[in-house]
């Protein structure tokens, strides 16, 4: 088999002939079969690879699966970027196709950087172009990640109110079928029954003395299955002195009708608070997204906040969210939906640091207030505190304490962008005694050009 020239590789292209001949004095010609992992994401590198023939696909974990974020193929070279910074590998690689492969140990790639100006010269503008490359396409990864997770949280949250929707509509159906049938029985002069309790809740011990006291009642009356018709009045609202001055032969037909006359009102009530939720459920991922608004406008920072805490809820549902927002709070220019990215991420880190932590009565407190001109807005919670060597490098890019598929280090990078670079503000963050807090400075008035 031929040598494999590194000279045709475009990013090795630039070095002097010698620089070449050492770097390929270490390298080692390895193959892959398809669906074979050349390294996972997290891994330790110790090589850098040359593809020389067939593809590799780049994967990122991402809720639980991989995604795939890019495909390599001859003269590309692949987990060179892990090797120089020293961090654990930021995706993982597998064989698209049969693969041939130059793997280049650390140690080659270091001699030749440490003795050769020239080699430093050469591979610097190209390292940094490959450094933006990957980082976009970790930045998508990362937004498409978000979408992942706000999207399932709408889905849970708009579970339960759907499925009342549909169960009432079809509870609506045969109920009013059957007051129908009960109508064509029922005397023109017949007195019906209102319930005095409609719209009140029942403790289970208060939903059991009125079954049992309207079961009484409906037996005197001489009225057959009365802890069955019981059940249904209970819930609907009637005690035993609604159904007292009933008298006539037809008593059993006129509570029936009554009875199923509340439970289509019972029913009509789930259609439209289900029908609500829903409503405000879809209101609060437009007004989160600033759809079909200019990029930059006045912006309500606690409804902001709000419509964030609306979508997240199911991630938050076992934490207590306390909010302390000053009232009368001004709006600010900015750039609204970017924003509601910076409070997904406190947030969802929050509620990350207090599950992780197996905390069971977690706290998440939000405050918003004024001070100097700006905007203050802080989210504390009461997980464990940040170690000190990690809280210096916690808004680097690709910096992450989660593990694996769990979090790609950009989501506070991403966050420390938005309101420092875009929003001329601060983002800082203290932490001691079990409890974290971020804390975000907006100017309420800004050039953001």
């Amino acid at each position: 088999m031929t040598p494999f020239d590194l000279g045709t590789v475009p990013l090795f292209s630039e070095l002097p002939r010698d620089d070449l001949d050492r770097l390929s004095n270490g390298i080692v010609e390895l193959t892959m079969e398809k669906g074979d992992a050349l390294f996972d994401e997290g891994d330790e590198a110790d090589r850098a690879y040359v593809i020389a023939e067939g593809e590799l696909e780049i994967l990122k974990e991402s809720a639980g699966r991989n995604v795939r974020i890019a495909v390599s193929g001859p003269g590309d070279v692949v987990g060179e970027m892990a090797l120089l910074t020293g961090e654990p590998r930021n995706a993982g690689a597998q064989a698209l196709t049969p693969v041939r492969l130059i793997a280049i140990p650390r140690s080659c790639l270091e001699d030749v950087l440490t003795t050769s100006v020239e080699a430093n010269r050469a591979l610097f503008s190209v390292f940094i172009s490959r450094w933006r490359e990957q980082e976009s396409r970790v930045r998508q990864s990362e937004r498409m990640a978000q979408i992942g997770v706000l999207t399932a949280g709408l889905a849970h949250e708009m579970n339960n109110p759907a499925a009342a929707v549909t169960s009432g509509a079809e509870g609506l159906a045969e109920g009013l079928e059957h007051l129908v049938g009960l109508a064509r029985h029922l005397p023109p002069d017949a007195t019906l029954p209102s319930p005095s309790r409609a719209g009140t809740s029942l403790s289970s011990m208060q939903r059991a003395d009125a079954e049992d006291s309207i079961a009484t009642q409906l037996t005197s009356l001489g009225v057959g299955n009365p802890w069955e018709m019981a059940s249904g009045l209970a819930a609907a609202g009637f005690v035993a002195d609604d159904l007292a001055n009933l008298t006539g032969d037809d008593v059993e037909v006129a509570v029936s009708f009554a009875g199923a006359s509340a439970s289509i009102s019972s029913l009509l009530d789930e259609v439209a608070e289900g029908s609500r939720r829903l409503s405000e459920l879809v209101g609060a991922l437009k007004s989160y997204s600033f759809l079909d608004q200019a990029p930059v406008q006045q912006v309500d920072v606690v409804k902001g906040i709000e419509d964030t805490l609306l979508i997240l809820r199911s991630k938050t549902r076992d934490i207590e969210i306390v909010t302390e927002f000053a009232p009368d709070l001004p709006s600010i220019v900015a750039y609204g939906s970017q924003l509601n990215q910076v409070w997904t991420n406190l947030i969802d880190n929050a509620a990350d640091a207090i599950h992780e932590a197996d905390i069971e009565d977690g706290t998440i407190t939000i405050r918003a207030f004024t001070r100097d001109d700006s905007v203050i807005v802080e989210v504390e919670n009461g997980g464990p505190s940040i170690p000190d060597d990690i809280i210096d490098r916690i808004f680097e890019a690709f910096y992450t304490t989660k593990e694996p598929g769990k979090g790609t280090g950009l989501g506070l990078d991403t966050a420390y962008s938005i309101v420092v670079t875009q929003h001329r503000g601060l983002l800082t963050v203290a932490s001691a005694d079990d409890t974290t807090v971020f804390t975000v400075k907006l100017p309420i008035t800004q050039d953001t050009d």
